[in-house]
């Protein structure tokens, strides 16, 4: 495409602007995380966590950021398929990562060993298969089969995540059940987005409340902080 001839699109600039304020905001999140740590494993950890999401986002969104304003070639659609690999499995780590921040805030809790188990196995699935080549990342077309399998096994540690704050409930009065409700819509608009938006483009914008679930999440860490330093 003749980067001179295009002219971007009004929902692509508005797409282009929210990628980069959530960028953002993960950005600042992590670098306020490691600053107000003080030492604390689990404001450290909140801070690996927030850098995780928004390096990993990054492979994908940046490509996007500049297909918005440019127009697509070879190479961006290159790196958007490969963005969306890296980002799949930064994701899948985002939640193994959930998992011992869910142990540092509530010390007093045990997680079953069978939830533990749930989390580890499907998302050691989960980035094995995302790292097989039958993937077709780059493509147009995927791979459907090798889709509804990666994506079925992630669900499958969203819900080993959900079961443990869902166990701690509300226990030292940190509110933490909202992290029930962003998981599950996070996975209620991501999994359309993967299985659907191939044939129907529409399903895409499922993703706008699916990261501004993520960035209640990191937000959640930062209220945590903040009442933890008052």
């Amino acid at each position: 495409m003749d980067h001179k001839t295009y002219q971007p699109k009004m929902p692509d600039i508005m797409e282009a602007i929210f990628d980069t304020i959530y960028l953002l905001f993960d950005l600042v999140a992590g670098i306020v995380f490691f600053a107000m740590a003080q030492g604390r494993p689990l404001f450290v950890l909140y801070g690996i966590l927030t850098l995780t999401l928004c390096g990993g986002d990054a492979f994908h969104l940046v490509p996007r950021i500049f297909r918005a304003f440019r127009g697509s070639t070879p190479k961006i659609k290159h790196l958007m398929g490969t963005g969306l690999q890296i980002s799949s499995i930064t994701m899948t780590a985002f939640y193994v990562i959930l998992l011992f921040i869910w142990k540092l805030t509530f010390p007093d809790f045990t997680a079953p060993a069978a939830v533990e188990v749930m989390i580890w196995a499907s998302a050691i699935i989960r980035i094995a298969v995302c790292l097989l080549p039958q993937n077709n990342w780059c493509t147009d077309e995927g791979n459907l089969k090798l889709s509804i399998l990666r994506n079925g096994v992630f669900a499958v540690t969203g819900i080993g995540v959900i079961i443990l704050y869902a166990i701690s409930g509300n226990a030292g009065g940190y509110h933490m059940t909202k992290m029930v409700a962003a998981i599950l819509i996070s996975f209620g608009c991501y999994l359309p987005v993967t299985l659907f938006s191939k044939t129907k483009p529409k399903v895409g914008l499922l993703m706008i409340p699916k990261t501004c679930a993520y960035m209640w999440i990191i937000a959640m860490g930062l209220q945590l902080l903040c009442s933890w330093n008052g």
